[in-house]
């Protein structure tokens, strides 16, 4: 029996005592943790790794926590976790409005972050759950995409994909030998217009062939210059 992935928590904090306490109670706990002590580089670890939740200080040096809410949001819907000092209801609201999932005040009790960590994890599988009721497979050369329980295959192999991942290939998959533009693609796999830039979804692309691809064979996904991309039968 394969051995249960760990959870990946990011700390953006720059109390060293608290950040290292934490980090420790978490690894603990059996998650996979990391630290970054400032704003603009806990913004690039963000958005360069994947990671189940961001535990993110306000009172940040170089890139305000609010910041880095608001950039990572477009882009990716990794679930956040507000942590600092500054209770009044405008923080709280800010941080919501930003795109956080949660919000928690200094100083608090371990014991309260490992029970919002795993309300947290029930809510998101609760709602996984609920998006897939048995829904149909949909297949595209030797890839399987089982929508009832999002797992993607290529005979018996199980391709781990990110969520954002998975929902652009499956739009992809189910939208077969049509051309699909950036925008398009923002639009119907981010859900965004004009907040992000297009390039995202070249990164995303990239992210997929490297997964999916086969060395020696035709990559599953075309571009198609200057428009976009497709899957073609």
């Amino acid at each position: 029996m394969a051995e249960k992935t760990k959870q990946r928590i990011l700390i953006i904090e720059d109390e060293k005592n608290l950040a290292r306490f934490v980090d420790l109670e978490l690894q603990h706990e059996g998650y996979e943790t990391a630290i970054c002590m400032d704003g603009r580089s806990g913004l690039e670890t963000a958005l360069n790794e994947d990671w189940d939740v961001i535990l993110l200080d306000l009172m940040l040096p170089e890139l305000n926590g609010l910041e880095v809410c608001r950039r990572i949001r477009p882009v990716k819907d990794t679930p956040i976790i507000i942590m600092t000092a500054r209770d009044s209801v405008i923080d709280r609201v800010s941080g919501l409005d930003q795109g956080a999932d949660d919000y928690i005040v200094k100083p608090f009790a371990i014991e309260e972050l490992l029970a919002r960590l795993r309300a947290l994890f029930r809510r998101i599988e609760t709602e996984d759950e609920q998006r897939s009721q048995q829904q149909p497979t949909v297949k595209y050369r030797d890839l399987v995409i089982e929508k009832a329980n999002r797992i993607v295959r290529r005979n018996d192999e199980v391709i781990d994909l990110t969520k954002r991942e998975y929902e652009l290939l499956l739009f992809l998959m189910e939208n077969l030998n049509m051309v699909m533009s950036r925008e398009v693609l923002l639009d119907k796999v981010w859900g965004y217009k004009s907040e992000v830039e297009t390039n995202v979804v070249d990164v995303y692309i990239r992210y997929l062939r490297n997964k999916i691809d086969v060395a020696g064979q035709d990559s599953y996904i075309q571009t198609v210059r200057g428009t976009g991309y497709v899957m073609r039968t």
